[in-house]
């Protein structure tokens, strides 16, 4: 009996490991595969009744394009739809708002986005601005989508828009990926190469090739790797966060903290192809690179020079009494605050010379810090000491360091504290200057001259 029992606990301990595993999976899954959304935006303009080639242009792109969607029948996380622009309202008169969705979005549409083909009879002008524009509308909120259009056309905007305009404000408002169109029969490139990436059909054969390339890059896997160079160029440094931007909508696409894989080399990442990037990585400072153009189907390497060195803060003889003693980073002779940093701590930072600014009472100012790669810089400081002040009674008075014949401000004591206040301040000779509230002559003026130890608590007594 005792056997058997153990023989199910080992069945259900196995089981449960498997069913981790298989969700730690499919949580894999649905992270790195995004839904890619390819809304076909189609002429269906009276031009498209030209004849080209073998055929009229409506026949020859109703054709190739059911045949491009034929292939992709079986592909996972792919849906599909198809907008119509130009068909519905003979020409003339012009009518300017011609399009609609004739199939939105859905699993397994494709039989209907082909029905729907052989039936656009092209009659009207061209509101090609206004399809992309209307185009927004078409994809359903989605978490993690990717949207994609392919815009088919034989001409130009004929309604006074702006394709380009439209093209980018959807863009920028990170609704749509930068589209692709395919011009059909002329070159249409200076018009249109503005509003996404642009495809020459000059004939049937191109304009089949042209299909079959934007789904590819619609579709295919691209990688790369950020090589994060050393001193030296080679690609030592990692565990640092790295944000991949869209550089029109300026929007984050990516995060990645950086990562070696089980053979030292930087990992492999899988990236959208289609937007250009701004790639920041995010060292101490940052370190950005610019316009990065992935080749799509291919393996990228990215690289940025970061080489890092460490500083570590320390107290001479630091006592439990000191707590979250700070120091603003500087980049050598610049006033912009770079990073505020602890003492007893070692952050890691781009090698470099650093003004550093102590916040203790007084100030402490340590310029031209040079930090070496793959290095440890020390900065230490003496133990401070506490300060004690007694007042008996409400009253105005500051706090000043003595420096040789001067006396430099460091503090003004806190009118609404009453009893006594407690300053922890660095090795020295001071002097407080103050004045009960409720005297009203100057020469009740109180001065008390005391020194502060490392380490010691100094009581001063008003």
């Amino acid at each position: 009996m005792i056997g058997l029992l153990k023989k199910y606990s080992l069945f259900a301990v196995f089981l449960f490991a498997g069913l981790v595993c298989q969700a730690q999976q499919q949580e894999e899954k649905d992270r790195s595969a995004p839904l890619t959304r390819i809304l076909f935006v189609f002429d269906g303009s009276q031009s498209m009744y030209a004849r080209w080639q073998s055929d009229i242009k409506i026949n020859i792109a109703r054709r190739l394009l059911s045949k491009i969607l034929d292939s992709l029948h079986r592909v996972e996380n792919l849906e599909m739809a198809l907008r119509v622009y130009g068909h519905q309202h003979q020409y003339p008169p012009q009518v300017c708002d011609d399009t609609k969705l004739e199939v939105p979005f859905a699993e397994n549409n494709y039989a209907q986005i082909k029905h729907r083909l052989r039936n656009v009879e092209p009659k009207g002008t061209t509101p090609m601005a206004y399809a992309i524009e209307q185009s927004a509308g078409d994809f359903p909120p989605c978490e993690n989508c990717r949207n994609v259009v392919v815009l088919i056309t034989d001409g130009i905007e004929e309604c006074g828009g702006d394709p380009c305009a439209a093209s980018r404000k959807l863009q920028e408002q990170g609704l749509i990926l930068k589209p692709f169109i395919i011009g059909i029969g002329r070159n249409i490139r200076d018009e249109l190469d503005c509003a996404g990436t642009y495809f020459d059909a000059s004939s049937e054969e191109q304009f089949q090739k042209a299909l079959k390339v934007v789904i590819s890059q619609a579709l295919n896997a691209t990688t790369a790797q950020v090589n994060l160079l050393d001193e030296n160029n080679k690609p030592t440094e990692t565990n640092v966060n790295m944000t991949f931007y869209d550089t029109v909508s300026k929007r984050p696409k990516y995060n990645f903290i950086h990562t070696m894989n089980y053979k030292g080399l930087p990992d492999t990442l899988t990236i959208d192809p289609i937007p250009t990037y701004r790639l920041v990585v995010h060292t101490i400072p940052s370190v950005t690179v610019h316009s990065i153009k992935l080749d799509n189907g291919k393996h990228n390497t990215i690289a940025a020079k970061v080489p890092q060195g460490f500083l570590e803060l320390k107290i001479d003889g630091l006592s439990g009494t000191i707590k979250d003693q700070q120091c603003i980073i500087r980049k050598e002779g610049k006033m912009q605050t770079i990073h505020v940093q602890n003492f007893e701590t070692t952050e890691k930072y781009l090698s470099g010379v650093y003004d550093l600014e102590v916040l203790c009472l007084p100030r402490i100012y340590i310029n031209s810090v040079e930090i070496l790669p793959n290095h440890t810089t020390t900065v230490q400081i003496p133990m401070p000491g506490i300060c004690v002040i007694k007042k008996t009674t409400f009253g105005y008075g500051s706090l000043y360091q003595k420096t040789g014949g001067d006396l430099k401000w460091i503090y003004n004591l806190r009118d609404e504290i009453p009893h006594q206040e407690s300053l922890i301040l660095q090795p020295g000779e001071y002097i407080v200057v103050f004045r009960s509230k409720y005297s009203d002559r100057s020469m009740y003026t109180i001065e008390r001259s005391f020194e502060i130890k490392p380490g010691k608590t100094t009581n001063v007594k008003l």
